[in-house]
């Protein structure tokens, strides 16, 4: 049987079922690092379907990624100062992991940035994520510093690629 692989952006009645993604792709980030509601309740494995329904009404381009016909991918894309864009709550479910599919949708972001006239996106990551980090790398992410919040029980990593 043919797998059939699309990226496409996604509609306003497909947000609850791209929560479930994100909040199950980030499930093992927050194992890994101990997180809680308590400790990081902004952290995108309690993400609430509220935050991306405003999120796509104030008009932020929302992408999925699906096979054959499921999501199993998700990310958004928003506008920085200047040209640039964030890449947000890049998500793959843990069980379509390890085929391809991330990797698929960061050049399908940078394709869709290019559109939109930018020629650079950024990411924030848990910088002590050394497996993440290096696979932002892996992928042409260059690391542009750190910070630490009080708020938050690590420390956030930027990092970015020119296209």
């Amino acid at each position: 049987m043919e797998v059939i692989k699309i990226i496409r952006q996604i509609d306003r009645d497909e947000i609850k079922v791209c929560v479930q993604v994100i909040r199950k792709s980030f499930v093992t980030v927050a194992q890994e690092f101990g997180l809680t509601i308590e400790n990081c309740s902004g952290n995108a494995s309690f993400m609430e379907a509220g935050q991306l329904y405003k999120q796509y009404d104030e008009g932020r381009s929302m992408f999925a990624y699906l096979d054959n016909d499921i999501i199993v991918g998700y990310f958004s894309l928003s506008k920085n100062d200047g040209r640039s864009f964030s890449l947000n709550n890049l998500a793959v479910l843990v069980e379509y992991r390890h085929k391809g599919y991330g990797r698929e949708m960061i050049i399908f972001a940078m394709n869709k940035a290019r559109e939109m006239g930018s020629n650079k996106m950024t990411i924030g990551l848990i910088e002590e994520s050394t497996k993440l980090r290096n696979w932002y790398s892996s992928l042409g992410f260059i690391h542009t510093g750190s910070r630490k919040y009080k708020y938050l029980p690590f420390t956030v990593g930027f990092m970015k690629i020119e296209f």
